[in-house]
Protein backbone atom coordinates (compact mmCIF):
# COMPACT_ATOMS: atom_id res chain seq x y z
CA UNK A 1 0.00 0.00 0.00
CA UNK A 2 1.22 3.78 -0.52
CA UNK A 3 2.37 5.36 2.14
CA UNK A 4 0.33 8.26 1.87
CA UNK A 5 -2.84 5.75 1.97
CA UNK A 6 -1.27 4.03 4.68
CA UNK A 7 -1.31 7.06 6.71
CA UNK A 8 -4.66 7.96 6.12
CA UNK A 9 -5.99 4.73 7.36
CA UNK A 10 -3.78 4.39 10.36
CA UNK A 11 -3.88 8.35 11.22
CA UNK A 12 -6.52 8.57 13.73
CA UNK A 13 -4.73 5.18 15.69
CA UNK A 14 -1.62 6.87 15.99
CA UNK A 15 -0.58 8.71 18.97
CA UNK A 16 -0.68 13.03 18.95
CA UNK A 17 3.35 12.58 18.56
CA UNK A 18 3.40 10.47 15.81
CA UNK A 19 0.15 12.08 14.11
CA UNK A 20 1.96 15.45 13.98
CA UNK A 21 4.31 13.34 12.02
CA UNK A 22 1.91 11.38 9.63
CA UNK A 23 0.76 15.25 8.92
CA UNK A 24 3.89 16.86 7.76
CA UNK A 25 4.85 13.39 5.83
CA UNK A 26 1.49 13.83 3.98
CA UNK A 27 1.85 17.87 3.55
CA UNK A 28 5.31 18.00 2.67
CA UNK A 29 6.73 14.83 0.96
CA UNK A 30 8.87 16.64 -1.13
CA UNK A 31 10.85 17.68 2.23
CA UNK A 32 10.90 13.98 3.30
CA UNK A 33 12.97 13.20 0.22
CA UNK A 34 15.42 16.00 -0.45
CA UNK A 35 15.67 17.33 3.56
CA UNK A 36 18.08 15.34 6.67
CA UNK A 37 16.00 13.82 9.12
CA UNK A 38 17.02 16.36 11.65
CA UNK A 39 15.92 19.22 9.09
CA UNK A 40 12.64 17.20 8.78
CA UNK A 41 12.37 16.87 12.79
CA UNK A 42 12.85 20.54 13.45
CA UNK A 43 9.97 21.56 10.40
CA UNK A 44 7.54 19.09 12.12
CA UNK A 45 8.57 19.89 15.67
CA UNK A 46 9.57 16.20 16.20
CA UNK A 47 12.43 14.35 18.18
CA UNK A 48 14.94 12.57 16.14
CA UNK A 49 13.88 9.70 17.64
CA UNK A 50 10.31 10.17 17.18
CA UNK A 51 10.84 9.99 13.66
CA UNK A 52 12.63 6.49 13.57
CA UNK A 53 9.67 5.18 16.17
CA UNK A 54 7.10 6.86 13.81
CA UNK A 55 8.84 4.83 10.90
CA UNK A 56 9.04 1.66 12.59
CA UNK A 57 5.35 2.10 13.64
CA UNK A 58 4.64 2.05 10.10
CA UNK A 59 6.58 -1.43 9.29
CA UNK A 60 9.94 0.17 7.99
CA UNK A 61 13.23 -0.60 9.88
CA UNK A 62 13.90 2.97 10.21
CA UNK A 63 13.70 6.91 8.62
CA UNK A 64 16.05 6.39 5.82
CA UNK A 65 13.83 3.08 4.51
CA UNK A 66 10.60 5.20 4.77
CA UNK A 67 12.22 8.09 3.07
CA UNK A 68 13.15 5.47 0.56
CA UNK A 69 9.40 4.22 0.20
CA UNK A 70 8.37 7.67 -0.36
CA UNK A 71 10.77 8.30 -2.90
CA UNK A 72 9.81 5.75 -4.97
CA UNK A 73 6.24 6.52 -4.78
CA UNK A 74 7.30 9.88 -5.95
CA UNK A 75 9.33 8.33 -8.78
CA UNK A 76 13.05 9.20 -7.54
CA UNK A 77 14.09 5.69 -6.91
CA UNK A 78 17.54 4.52 -8.26
CA UNK A 79 18.29 5.14 -11.82
CA UNK A 80 17.94 1.87 -14.27
CA UNK A 81 19.55 3.25 -17.41
CA UNK A 82 21.66 0.81 -17.28
CA UNK A 83 20.94 -2.38 -16.46
CA UNK A 84 18.12 -1.27 -18.89
CA UNK A 85 20.93 -0.84 -21.45
CA UNK A 86 23.02 -4.11 -21.07
CA UNK A 87 18.87 -5.89 -21.92
CA UNK A 88 19.14 -4.33 -25.03
CA UNK A 89 22.62 -5.06 -26.09
CA UNK A 90 21.78 -8.93 -25.11
CA UNK A 91 19.29 -8.08 -27.59
CA UNK A 92 20.44 -6.35 -30.35
CA UNK A 93 19.91 -9.02 -33.45
CA UNK A 94 16.24 -9.69 -31.92
CA UNK A 95 14.05 -8.91 -35.62
CA UNK A 96 11.26 -7.09 -33.08
CA UNK A 97 13.07 -4.10 -31.45
CA UNK A 98 12.12 -1.79 -33.68
CA UNK A 99 8.26 -3.12 -33.90
CA UNK A 100 8.32 -3.02 -29.81
CA UNK A 101 9.00 0.55 -29.67
CA UNK A 102 6.34 1.54 -32.34
CA UNK A 103 3.78 -0.97 -30.31
CA UNK A 104 5.06 0.84 -26.87
CA UNK A 105 4.27 4.35 -28.38
CA UNK A 106 0.89 3.75 -29.90
CA UNK A 107 0.12 1.95 -26.21
CA UNK A 108 1.49 5.49 -24.25
CA UNK A 109 -0.84 7.22 -26.57
CA UNK A 110 -3.51 5.29 -25.24
CA UNK A 111 -2.91 5.61 -22.06
CA UNK A 112 -2.41 9.36 -22.58
CA UNK A 113 -5.68 9.92 -23.88
CA UNK A 114 -7.25 7.78 -21.51
CA UNK A 115 -6.01 9.54 -18.63
CA UNK A 116 -6.15 13.56 -19.85
CA UNK A 117 -10.13 13.36 -20.67
CA UNK A 118 -10.86 16.85 -18.49
CA UNK A 119 -7.44 17.28 -17.34
CA UNK A 120 -6.81 19.17 -20.74
CA UNK A 121 -9.75 20.94 -20.95
CA UNK A 122 -9.18 22.35 -17.45
CA UNK A 123 -5.45 23.38 -18.50
CA UNK A 124 -6.57 25.31 -21.21
CA UNK A 125 -8.85 27.32 -19.31
CA UNK A 126 -6.26 28.25 -16.81
CA UNK A 127 -3.90 28.82 -19.16
CA UNK A 128 -6.26 30.99 -21.25
CA UNK A 129 -7.01 33.56 -18.46
CA UNK A 130 -2.97 33.62 -17.61
CA UNK A 131 -1.36 37.33 -18.14
CA UNK A 132 1.59 35.75 -19.39
CA UNK A 133 2.38 31.95 -20.10
CA UNK A 134 5.85 30.62 -19.32
CA UNK A 135 7.04 27.12 -20.00
CA UNK A 136 9.69 25.30 -18.72
CA UNK A 137 11.50 21.77 -19.68
CA UNK A 138 14.96 20.54 -18.71
CA UNK A 139 17.80 17.85 -20.48
CA UNK A 140 14.95 15.20 -23.06
CA UNK A 141 11.78 17.24 -22.04
CA UNK A 142 13.38 20.44 -23.12
CA UNK A 143 12.24 20.16 -26.94
CA UNK A 144 8.59 19.00 -25.41
CA UNK A 145 8.64 22.97 -23.70
CA UNK A 146 9.72 24.49 -26.57
CA UNK A 147 7.64 22.97 -29.17
CA UNK A 148 4.57 24.47 -26.73
CA UNK A 149 6.13 27.56 -26.97
CA UNK A 150 7.37 28.03 -30.69
CA UNK A 151 3.60 27.23 -31.80
CA UNK A 152 2.00 29.24 -29.28
CA UNK A 153 3.94 32.22 -30.23
CA UNK A 154 1.95 32.05 -33.71
CA UNK A 155 -1.18 33.24 -32.52
CA UNK A 156 -0.15 34.24 -28.54
CA UNK A 157 2.49 36.71 -28.11
CA UNK A 158 3.00 36.62 -24.38
CA UNK A 159 4.56 33.24 -24.11
CA UNK A 160 8.19 32.61 -22.84
CA UNK A 161 10.87 30.02 -22.60
CA UNK A 162 12.72 29.65 -19.22
CA UNK A 163 15.67 27.63 -19.93
CA UNK A 164 18.51 29.15 -17.91
CA UNK A 165 20.41 29.55 -20.54
CA UNK A 166 23.78 31.34 -19.71
CA UNK A 167 23.01 30.98 -16.53
CA UNK A 168 19.52 33.11 -16.62
CA UNK A 169 17.80 30.90 -14.81
CA UNK A 170 17.06 33.16 -11.55
CA UNK A 171 16.39 36.09 -13.96
CA UNK A 172 13.91 34.51 -15.79
CA UNK A 173 11.98 33.32 -12.59
CA UNK A 174 11.74 36.62 -11.50
CA UNK A 175 9.32 37.34 -14.91
CA UNK A 176 7.15 35.70 -13.39
CA UNK A 177 4.15 37.55 -11.61
CA UNK A 178 0.32 36.89 -10.18
CA UNK A 179 -2.07 36.25 -12.68
CA UNK A 180 0.82 34.44 -15.24
CA UNK A 181 0.62 30.54 -15.87
CA UNK A 182 3.70 28.29 -15.73
CA UNK A 183 3.47 25.12 -17.77
CA UNK A 184 6.27 22.91 -16.53
CA UNK A 185 7.08 19.65 -18.00
CA UNK A 186 9.39 16.80 -16.20
CA UNK A 187 9.16 13.06 -15.79
CA UNK A 188 11.10 10.56 -13.51
CA UNK A 189 14.18 11.01 -12.24
CA UNK A 190 12.69 14.72 -12.09
CA UNK A 191 14.75 17.57 -12.79
CA UNK A 192 15.80 19.95 -9.71
CA UNK A 193 15.50 23.10 -12.08
CA UNK A 194 11.69 21.70 -13.09
CA UNK A 195 10.80 21.76 -9.44
CA UNK A 196 13.28 24.44 -8.62
CA UNK A 197 10.70 26.42 -11.51
CA UNK A 198 7.83 25.30 -10.18
CA UNK A 199 8.18 26.34 -6.97
CA UNK A 200 9.17 29.98 -7.94
CA UNK A 201 6.24 30.27 -9.67
CA UNK A 202 3.69 29.31 -6.50
CA UNK A 203 5.90 31.77 -4.75
CA UNK A 204 4.83 34.44 -7.34
CA UNK A 205 1.10 33.42 -7.36
CA UNK A 206 1.11 31.79 -10.56
CA UNK A 207 -0.90 28.89 -11.60
CA UNK A 208 1.12 26.10 -12.35
CA UNK A 209 0.27 23.42 -15.25
CA UNK A 210 2.48 20.24 -14.60
CA UNK A 211 2.85 17.74 -17.54
CA UNK A 212 4.47 14.77 -15.92
CA UNK A 213 4.21 10.96 -15.51
CA UNK A 214 2.58 10.52 -11.83
CA UNK A 215 0.54 11.93 -9.52
CA UNK A 216 2.89 11.97 -7.05
CA UNK A 217 5.53 13.51 -8.78
CA UNK A 218 6.91 16.37 -6.99
CA UNK A 219 5.71 18.67 -10.11
CA UNK A 220 2.23 17.10 -9.78
CA UNK A 221 1.87 17.57 -5.87
CA UNK A 222 2.63 21.17 -6.67
CA UNK A 223 0.47 21.88 -9.76
CA UNK A 224 -3.24 23.35 -9.85
CA UNK A 225 -3.85 21.38 -12.76
CA UNK A 226 -1.69 18.30 -13.54
CA UNK A 227 -1.45 16.57 -17.46
CA UNK A 228 -0.46 12.79 -17.51
CA UNK A 229 1.99 11.20 -19.87
CA UNK A 230 2.98 7.71 -20.23
CA UNK A 231 6.87 7.35 -20.53
CA UNK A 232 7.04 3.28 -21.37
CA UNK A 233 9.99 2.21 -23.54
CA UNK A 234 11.53 -0.84 -24.86
CA UNK A 235 15.02 0.96 -24.72
CA UNK A 236 16.58 2.04 -22.20
CA UNK A 237 15.65 5.73 -21.90
CA UNK A 238 11.76 6.62 -21.44
CA UNK A 239 9.93 7.58 -24.19
CA UNK A 240 9.25 11.78 -24.34
CA UNK A 241 6.70 10.84 -27.29
CA UNK A 242 3.07 10.91 -25.26
CA UNK A 243 4.90 14.26 -23.90
CA UNK A 244 4.78 15.66 -27.36
CA UNK A 245 1.22 14.86 -27.78
CA UNK A 246 -0.60 16.50 -24.95
CA UNK A 247 1.32 19.60 -25.62
CA UNK A 248 0.31 19.48 -29.20
CA UNK A 249 -3.38 18.73 -27.76
CA UNK A 250 -3.08 21.74 -25.68
CA UNK A 251 -1.60 24.47 -28.08
CA UNK A 252 -4.95 23.04 -30.72
CA UNK A 253 -7.18 23.34 -27.59
CA UNK A 254 -5.79 26.76 -27.14
CA UNK A 255 -6.04 28.09 -30.71
CA UNK A 256 -9.78 27.10 -30.66
CA UNK A 257 -10.72 28.83 -27.97
CA UNK A 258 -9.00 32.00 -28.85
CA UNK A 259 -11.41 33.61 -31.25
CA UNK A 260 -12.03 34.52 -34.98
CA UNK A 261 -8.89 37.05 -34.06
CA UNK A 262 -6.51 33.99 -33.86
CA UNK A 263 -6.69 33.35 -37.51
CA UNK A 264 -5.41 36.71 -38.45
CA UNK A 265 -2.54 36.52 -35.94
CA UNK A 266 -1.86 33.03 -37.27
CA UNK A 267 -1.66 33.97 -40.73
CA UNK A 268 0.33 36.96 -40.97
CA UNK A 269 2.85 34.53 -38.24
CA UNK A 270 3.06 32.21 -41.11
CA UNK A 271 3.60 35.36 -43.96
CA UNK A 272 6.45 36.41 -41.98
CA UNK A 273 8.09 33.54 -41.79
CA UNK A 274 8.10 33.18 -45.57
CA UNK A 275 8.97 36.68 -46.07
CA UNK A 276 12.01 36.96 -43.71
CA UNK A 277 13.36 33.83 -45.43
CA UNK A 278 12.86 31.38 -42.37
CA UNK A 279 10.84 29.27 -44.53
CA UNK A 280 12.06 28.13 -47.88
CA UNK A 281 9.52 29.67 -50.40
CA UNK A 282 8.76 27.01 -53.14
CA UNK A 283 10.63 27.73 -56.62
CA UNK A 284 9.03 29.45 -58.96
CA UNK A 285 8.51 27.87 -62.48
CA UNK A 286 10.57 29.12 -65.46
CA UNK A 287 9.02 30.80 -67.99
CA UNK A 288 9.88 28.38 -71.51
Amino acid sequence: MPVKDDLRQRYADLSPALQQVAKYVLDHPNDVVTSSMRTIGQRSQSTPATLVRFAQHLGYAGWPQLKEAVAGEMGLGPDAYGQRARQLVSRAKSPTLVNEMFEAQRHNLDATERQNAGSLQKAAALIEKAGSVHAAGFRACFPVAFSFVYVCRMFRPGVHMIDGQGGSLEMQQRAMARGDALVVISFAPYSREALQVAEAAKHAGCKVVAITDSEASPLSLLADETILFAVHSPSFFPSVTAGFAVTEALVELLASRAGKGVVKRIDQAEAHLFESGAYLQAPKPRKG
